[in-house]
């Protein structure tokens, strides 16, 4: 498998690990707020190949304790299951990044265990995931499928909202607690403009609006938090 990019310490990506994040190519998604957007449309060429990561994840052991793997959209690879095994078979507690379309792949990974956290991305709600994702159609089936999955696996985990002014009501917001009711842990987390988003004009809400979202998603959700801001 070819990776994309590698991250070769993270203290973040991995609650309560000390990681390397894995950067995979291609997405269903072409969301204008994308931060690794270089990755979706195929214009970052890959860095490396999984052995070669191997080789440098052998000469980490006793400085990192987990690998992160993120995209791009992970679960487009049929090598996943094989290069998540075989970091597990080296000791490795591994964390996915998913939009969650790819549900069988999700429960392949459930079903042999071969990850131990895992980030789903609800991207807005149900009448806005298209516009929000910058395509023209998106089948919710996949994304509550994979909801389901996740909440049902046994594995740590947890769901997560990129806000956006432009994109993102309080009514959205709540819509996007809905889908996740009950959810073990939901982030919303402030956008922030990097030289690698395709758009420009996107904006975060203020910190005390983003406060406000997270009063609204706790109705639905016990531990509800915002992720940067001060």
């Amino acid at each position: 498998m070819k990776l994309h990019g590698l991250q070769k310490m993270t203290l973040l990506d991995f609650p309560g690990h000390v990681a390397c994040t894995v950067f995979l190519g291609g997405c269903d998604f072409r969301c204008p707020f994308c931060h690794n957007f270089e990755l979706v449309d195929g214009t970052a060429p890959p860095v490396m190949e999984d052995t070669e990561f191997f080789e440098f994840l052998e000469k980490r052991r006793g400085l990192l304790d987990g690998v992160a793997v993120t995209g791009g959209e992970p679960c487009l690879h049929k090598e996943l299951p094989a290069f998540l095994a075989k970091c597990h078979e080296m000791g490795f507690p591994t964390k996915l990044d998913s939009a969650g379309y790819h549900p069988e792949m999700l429960k392949e990974l459930f079903d042999r265990g071969l990850v131990d956290y895992v980030a789903m991305d609800i991207k807005n709600s149900p009448d806005k995931y298209a516009e929000t994702t910058g395509v023209d159609f998106v089948d919710m089936s996949p994304i509550r499928e994979s909801i389901d999955l996740i909440r049902n696996s046994g594995v740590d985990y947890e769901f997560r909202t990129t806000v956006i002014e432009q994109f993102h009501t309080p009514q959205d917001i709540e819509e996007c607690a809905k889908l996740v009711a009950g959810a073990k842990r939901y982030f919303l987390q402030a956008f922030t403009d990097r030289d690698t988003v395709p758009y420009e004009g996107f904006t975060a809400p203020s910190a005390e609006k983003l406060r406000s979202y997270a009063e609204i998603a706790r109705k639905y959700i016990d531990f509800v938090e915002v992720r940067g801001v001060e």
